[in-house]
């Protein structure tokens, strides 16, 4: 059996202790010294969640290309820069950058997640296929090829996807937005969206299509958080990528209104898939959430907002967990199934 040891996240907080493992499987845990030497020492915390990834423009990346500033020119379906070079890049070309980015956050001890896939049917196709072979779980959110509702369509994405992930409805003719989430929700698939990214845009609307979780709501006042609250709806914040367009989510007033807040590292063409490296810029550029409430929103907060297995770091559980050096958040080693 093997050892690591030192501090463990659980979800009271930070304790000192060790996790004894063997056949991906965590045997004993111990608030003493292990047995035997531990194969690490460090910050022991549960493998990582990524609650917002856009890897399909992963390629992007290697375009060497200047990258508008401004969401609309660069983002904004269909017409964003970003769209256009996915029409014109080929399915090997797509499917590298995918690869290299599931990769990247494999390494980095990330072993869920979610991500919205541009593309329609074809796009969900390159994404499973270039998860083949990974131990990585993703949540595939699709959308349709065009800005329409089609019955047939949605169906079929339903069927290959574990739900709809949408652009905004300032995209969207709302009607068309409406038929979507309802034929998600009826088929008991997740749907999610983003809301007020690049300006404010009618929360009740919004929040009318039920969704499962938001992404990014800089732009949203007071009173629209407040409604996010009360409906109890997940928002997934990505800072680093509202950087690069001049943009920052109002994380204290967040934090006041009590809104449950998640990460994700959002478009790979921008900044890395590495979470890590997404609440280290959090750490060093806001002063709400300490280091270990910073650690807990990417391990048990998203676990437990969207349902998935939160008896971790405990025997008989899977021996998933990261070890990270705690000066620097280095990863020092991963136990993963």
């Amino acid at each position: 059996m093997k050892y690591v040891s030192g501090e463990i996240l659980t979800v009271d907080g930070l304790k000192k202790g060790y996790i004894g493992f063997e056949k991906n499987k965590i045997v004993e845990t111990g608030s003493n010294l292990p047995p035997k030497k531990p194969v690490c020492k460090g910050l022991i915390v549960p493998t990582f969640v990524n609650m917002h990834t856009h890897i399909g423009d992963s390629f992007i990346k290697k375009k060497n290309i200047e990258l508008p500033r401004d969401v609309r020119e660069l983002v904004e379906t269909p017409n964003g820069l970003k769209h256009r070079l996915l029409q014109s890049a080929s399915k090997k070309e797509i499917i590298s950058g995918m690869k290299e980015s599931i990769h990247e956050m494999t390494r980095s001890g990330t072993s869920v997640f979610y991500d919205f896939r541009e593309g329609g049917i074809e796009g969900i196709d390159f994404l499973t296929t270039a998860l083949k072979n990974s131990k990585i779980s993703s949540f595939i959110l699709s959308r349709p090829k065009n800005l329409v509702y089609d019955h047939d369509e949605i169906n079929i994405l339903l069927e290959k996807s574990h739900g709809i992930g949408l652009s905004s409805i300032s995209d969207w003719e709302y009607s068309e937005v409406e038929k979507i989430a309802k034929h998600t929700k009826k088929k008991g698939k997740i749907f999610s969206i983003h809301a007020s990214e690049r300006i404010r845009e009618d929360i009740d609307l919004i929040l009318d299509l039920k969704p499962d979780f938001l992404v990014h709501m800089v732009k949203a006042d007071e009173s629209d958080l407040i409604h996010v609250k009360e409906n109890d709806i997940p928002v997934v914040l990505c800072p680093r990528s509202n950087s690069f367009f001049g943009l920052k989510p109002d994380i204290k007033m967040m934090k006041k209104t009590g809104v449950n807040i998640l990460f994700g590292t959002d478009n790979a063409m921008l900044k890395s898939c590495n979470i890590v490296d997404e609440i280290s810029y959090i750490k060093n550029n806001f002063k709400e959430f300490t280091f270990q409430e910073l650690l807990s929103m990417i391990t048990y907060a998203p676990r437990k907002a969207l349902n998935l297995n939160c008896s971790i770091l405990c025997p008989s559980s899977p021996a998933d967990f990261v070890v990270l050096d705690k000066k620097d958040l280095r990863t020092l080693y991963i136990s993963y199934r």
